[in-house]
């Protein structure tokens, strides 16, 4: 790792000028990707930005049909607060499956969707709780936001300020956790809505995707067992196959499905 200028950010405002100010910069949070990229050269910013002193971008709050959580909200706090436990149950659970203790009381909200790693959770809650992403340069619905691995709509330089998570009638998160990195084999996230059902699968396969096949054997009450993805399209590495995880993704959206029933 090379040398590098650390700031402190206390307002949007002043992060913005920060990361203006010359050079190569990056915003910090809970640093939890950004430092092994750092550790082995992978990025190597000319200064960090810590944005998490920024007055209210941790707040959690319920408005009309909408959770909004901010973006520097660690995720043991999204875990354990009483709002999001009223709210959404199952995104309280999906933030206590997340990594160790150590990283639920670092990582953040928006770091990680910012960052948008293929086998992450809360893309998965995005997708599956039709969420508005709020950001300094305005707003994005969750389906137009996660363009690939480790790709997003943002803009250089664009801060992701509170995520809206739209409040289903029912949700339910279930996980297949990789027994060292605790990073999604493969996660499904069903959530059902007065207008018809969403489904979202993390750790399957290059970026976060909606299930359609599933929603719309959901909405037509038809059975989800015999559903199974083209494991063309999913990832195969030493952990698993593909094939070995087209059928995780049908196991997972089962106990999902059962969950929430």
């Amino acid at each position: 790792m090379r040398e590098f200028e650390f700031t402190r950010a206390t307002s949007l405002d002043g992060a913005a000028e920060q990361f203006a100010s010359g050079g190569e910069a990056a915003f910090i949070a809970g640093g939890h990707t950004l430092l092994p990229a750092m550790k082995s050269r992978l990025r190597m910013p000319d200064r960090l930005i810590d944005i998490t002193g920024i007055p209210g971008l941790d707040r959690i709050e319920r408005d009309g049909d909408r959770l909004w959580i901010g973006a520097t909200a660690r995720h043991a706090t999204v875990a354990d607060d009483a709002t999001v436990k009223s709210a959404i149950p199952s995104l309280a659970k999906l933030a206590l499956l997340i990594g160790d203790p150590q990283v639920r009381n670092r990582g953040t909200l928006g770091g990680s969707i910012t960052n948008n790693d293929p086998a992450a959770d809360y893309p998965a809650a995005c997708l599956a709780l039709d969420a508005t992403i709020e950001t300094t340069g305005g707003r994005y619905q969750a389906d137009d936001f996660f363009l690939g691995m480790f790709t997003t709509a943002l803009a250089d330089g664009e801060i992701v300020t509170r995520v809206g998570f739209r409040l289903p009638q029912a949700g339910a998160y279930a996980k297949f956790r990789h027994p060292a990195s605790r990073y999604a084999m493969v996660a499904v996230y069903v959530a059902r809505f007065v207008d018809g059902w969403r489904v979202a699968v993390t750790g399957a396969a290059p970026a976060v995707f909606r299930w359609t096949g599933a929603e719309a054997a959901l909405a037509a009450g038809q059975p989800t067992d015999g559903l199974l993805l083209d494991p063309s399209e999913l990832n195969s590495d030493i952990h698993a196959s593909a094939e070995y995880r087209a059928h995780l993704c049908t196991v997972m959206l089962a106990k999902a499905v059962a969950e929430l029933v």
